[in-house]
């Protein structure tokens, strides 16, 4: 197996601020499809509690451009509340939004993000996302909620060149409206 964590860029690499273009899903070349599988074993190697033993950092999700592929593409592996979530998403848009807010109390984090930046990350509490299931081949529309749209909005902020730190009020990193809701 490929040293997976060699592939994993941090956020001094200016790749993780440049915008993704879409991945024509009928012409994926070789070495996008690598830097795909790369994604995989990544997060399922943290999803298998592997993290430690295949020495990486702890993840549930990852970006494409995190691996050096300026292609729209993310992976979402993770267990919430007894529900196993798994994504391997294409083009990934936003199509509609809660105007209710959420947050992760313990702030977020992030694969290419060394450095802790504390504060709370503002988010829409609910989400539909439109985008082309690569494990079913075929267009889904997943409504998501608290956990699952965070990481949602996390990983396609990614796709924007745009890092949950950025999300952070500069003034007061523990702002938040008493109407949002904490995760």
């Amino acid at each position: 197996m490929d040293n997976i964590k060699q592939y994993l860029l941090d956020d001094s690499n200016v790749i993780l601020r440049q915008p993704s273009q879409d991945l024509d899903i009928n012409n994926i070349s070789d070495n996008e499809q690598k830097l795909i599988n790369i994604m995989v074993k990544y997060i399922d190697c943290c999803y298998l509690g592997k993290a430690k033993e295949c020495g990486i950092k702890e993840g549930i999700a990852i970006a494409s451009n995190q691996v050096g592929l300026l292609k729209k593409v993310i992976y979402i592996h993770f267990n919430h509340l007894d529900k196993e979530y798994k994504y391997l998403l294409a083009n990934p848009k936003i199509i509609q939004y809660s105007l209710q807010k959420v947050f992760l109390s313990s702030g977020e984090g992030c694969l290419s993000v060394k450095e802790k930046h504390a504060g709370y990350v503002p988010r829409y509490s609910k989400i539909t996302v439109h985008a082309y299931d690569l494990l079913n081949k075929k267009e889904i529309s997943i409504d998501a909620s608290d956990l699952l749209s965070i990481c949602l909005q996390h990983e396609i902020d990614h796709l924007s060149g745009k890092l949950y730190y950025d999300k952070i009020n500069k003034i007061d990193p523990f702002y938040f409206e008493q109407e949002w809701i904490r995760i």
